[in-house]
């Protein structure tokens, strides 16, 4: 039997990277050393970084014929219909178009409604974005990350506080995760232990690009783990309570080593089954995780591609 695959559902775009000998100060002029374009996008880099992990995907999101398109639709509701739920065990939803969004997770909770525990579909949602139409994802998904900006957005001073403070909009069972960036990431379950683990800096940062969707996938992948515990302390693998408490199995946790999405080298399935959707919403295979061919040094039509 195949195994059943983790859907990612969001954005997929054309990034445009310009490198630099150094950050560019204010109102000066800095010579661009080389320049790549890049597939990019939340739910599409998740999906990258979960097929990296070895996971079996699949990417659903707008996509355009060619490298530039104006006014794209999100996936919608009618377009989501249209998916096989039997085929996924994991669905990642990034936070959108939130309206059309509710219907598509009223849609999974309906399924699940009808299904033994261990066929049931898992179901995350990521709250990134500070609008408030957002907002109301909280109370969808077994498992919510929520972005350092919104926390701020909404008066909240660290990952804990937030955690805390948000909490009280996820649904029954639920762990919200919060990363704060080099202060590491918080995680908050039912049984109210607040969780964190230290981030990892790497010897030297080249860039940020994909940090925090690379984040999410790591996350993603630890959980939908057959056996994998499906609580706070599985997320984070470490404990604040009183005093702080390393992991207590270094090296081995959820998160990521601390690489940038550029950095990592793909491992292409042979052959890809194509994912049945609407007629904007395509999946199709990566030759590249940068979108462009190396061999030749030119772009790749990137918004046709989200390599699974």
């Amino acid at each position: 039997m195949e195994d059943k695959q983790i859907l990612c559902v969001g954005l997929v775009v054309l990034d445009v990277i310009n490198v630099v000998d150094k950050y560019p100060e204010e109102d000066t002029d800095s010579r661009c050393l080389s320049q790549r374009w890049q597939r990019g996008g939340n739910a599409s880099n998740s999906c990258t970084v979960l097929s990296l992990l070895g996971a079996p995907c699949a990417f659903m999101g707008s996509l355009a014929p060619g490298h530039v398109a104006e006014n794209l639709p999100d996936v919608s509701a009618t377009d989501f219909e249209k998916v096989d739920l039997t085929r996924f065990k994991w669905i990642h939803i990034e936070g959108r178009n939130a309206s059309e969004q509710v219907k598509m997770l009223r849609r999974i909770e309906q399924h699940n409604a009808s299904q033994p525990p261990a066929q049931k579909i898992r179901v995350s949602v990521e709250v990134e974005k500070p609008r408030e139409e957002l907002f109301q994802l909280f109370g969808y998904g077994d498992v919510v990350f929520v972005s350092k900006d919104v926390a701020k957005h909404l008066g909240f001073r660290s990952a804990g506080e937030a955690l805390r403070g948000l909490y009280r909009r996820v649904r029954k069972g639920a762990v919200l995760v919060c990363a704060w960036a080099e202060e590491g990431a918080d995680a908050l379950g039912p049984d109210g232990r607040l969780l964190h683990s230290d981030a990892f800096p790497p010897p030297r940062v080249v860039d940020t690009l994909g940090a925090g969707d690379t984040f999410n996938a790591s996350v993603i992948f630890s959980l939908s783990q057959e056996n994998a515990r499906h609580d706070a302390w599985s997320v984070l693998g470490s404990q604040r309570s009183g005093e702080e408490e390393r992991s207590p199995f270094p090296g081995h946790s959820c998160f990521p080593k601390p690489h940038t999405l550029s950095e990592l080298k793909p491992q292409i399935p042979d052959d890809p089954q194509l994912l049945p959707q609407a007629s904007h919403s395509l999946r199709t295979e990566a030759q590249d995780p940068r979108g462009t061919d190396p061999s030749k040094g030119v772009p790749l039509p990137a918004l046709r591609r989200a390599f699974l």
